[in-house]
């Protein structure tokens, strides 16, 4: 199993990037997946799930209505296009599978920096 991020960097408060993450080893399309970040000196948060067919996305207060997260099963990736962008959105993001609810699988994450 692998889940790989990519799409981070360094951008300007207001700025935007757009998160993928690949997924190969597992059925992709049979999971909720997830966005879990984690800042400096800080425990993970949550950002965001989607479903298993991407009908049904949820989000952390502190992000929605900035950050959408989207998937592609024919592709198995995961996206998270994140808008607005803030300081305090500078953090190290994780995707994640859920199964039962619970995450099974981790990717390495893909860090995000938000500065002037």
């Amino acid at each position: 199993v692998q889940l790989v991020e990519s799409g981070g960097g360094l951008v300007q408060p207001g700025g935007s990037l757009r998160l993928s993450c690949a997924a190969s080893g597992f059925t992709f399309r049979l999971y909720y997946m997830s966005w879990v970040r984690q800042a400096p000196g800080k425990g993970p948060e949550w950002v965001s799930d989607i479903n298993s067919s991407g009908g049904a996305t949820y989000y952390a207060d502190s992000v929605k209505g900035r950050f959408t997260i989207s998937r592609d099963n024919a592709k198995n990736t995961l996206y998270l296009q994140m808008d607005s962008l803030r300081p305090e959105d500078t953090a190290l993001y994780f995707c994640a599978g859920r199964y039962n609810g619970s995450p099974v699988y981790w990717g390495q994450g893909t860090q995000v920096t938000v500065s002037s």
